[in-house]
């Protein structure tokens, strides 16, 4: 393990050690890996250099667009093997909310949930990626890589 040091101002340092707190951290070592891992996943994913993620992908539409509900179902069989899982919740008489959860080739994911958010009638849409290297195992070993027709 390497061990670096690190100068903080008084403030910073403040602001720093109440984050750590609020998230109940034991100690800044712990915290600072955590925010590193994070940045460079990040930075990874952004520059698709990642090639395996999680994800999930959320959307809100309006339920009564004509035959979005058959298209989004479509849309899904169409990706079977990146979509793990979906929750969908009501909002109020029009309005929906679906989860998707995802797992496969980072690209793919994105695409997908490009090609789900520009549909009409899908009002708000937002793609959380977490890059994964032991998914990456598990999908290379049992994923079906065939194309769609």
């Amino acid at each position: 393990m390497e061990r670096f040091t690190i100068s903080l101002s008084d403030e910073l340092a403040t602001d720093f050690d109440q984050w750590i707190e609020a998230r109940g951290y034991s100690n800044r070592s712990e915290a600072i890996r955590d925010l590193l891992r994070k940045e460079i996943s990040t930075k990874s994913a952004d520059q698709d250099q990642t090639i395996y993620s999680v994800a999930t992908f959320s959307f809100v539409y309006n339920h009564h667009e004509r035959n979005l509900a058959e298209r989004v179902t479509t849309l899904q069989h169409e990706v079977h093997d990146l979509v793990v899982s979906s929750t969908h919740v009501h909002l109020d008489h029009d309005d929906c909310l679906e989860t998707l959860f995802l797992r496969g080739l980072t690209q793919q994911i994105r695409n997908f949930a490009q090609k789900l958010s520009v549909e009409t009638g899908i009002r708000h849409s937002s793609l959380n990626l977490i890059p994964v290297k032991v998914a990456a195992l598990h999908f290379a070993h049992h994923a079906h890589f065939h194309p769609h027709s």
